[in-house]
């Protein structure tokens, strides 16, 4: 699986290369999702067991250690430089969404613990509207 994910990553990035897409955008979508389809695998197989907790864990836990542990030990090899998008646009994109998974999440409108398919449609085409 690991070895599928870097074959993906590298020919769509050099595809992408050749189409001229920016290197953000190649970073925040084609690297993405190349790197994240290990945790796709484990959390389908965990959605087949029904096991809902491990599947939102698996999501949150991976994006926690990408943001943290990655980038942190990227910043500490040498410093990283970021453009004034990424921190207007993509981290109030990212608080909102993140705020919403919440929302959706928790049982605090008296129902029960689940992201229902309208709900995970309304993230999906939040994401589609960010990446375009």
């Amino acid at each position: 699986m690991v070895a599928n994910s870097w074959f993906l990553v590298w020919g769509a990035v050099e595809i992408a290369t050749a189409y001229g897409v920016s290197e953000l955008i190649i970073g925040l979508t084609v690297v993405a999702i190349g790197t994240s389809l290990p945790e796709l695998a484990s959390s389908i197989s965990a959605l087949r067991r029904n096991e809902h907790d491990m599947v939102l864990g698996n999501v949150v836990g991976s994006n926690l250690f990408n943001t943290l542990g990655v980038v942190g030990l990227a910043g500490v090899i040498t410093p990283i430089q970021t453009g004034s998008e990424v921190l207007s646009r993509d981290w109030v994109v990212m608080i909102v969404m993140t705020t919403l998974m919440v929302v959706f999440a928790f049982s605090w409108r008296g129902r029960s613990r689940r992201i229902s398919r309208a709900e995970g449609g309304v993230l999906l085409l939040l994401f589609i509207a960010w990446a375009c």
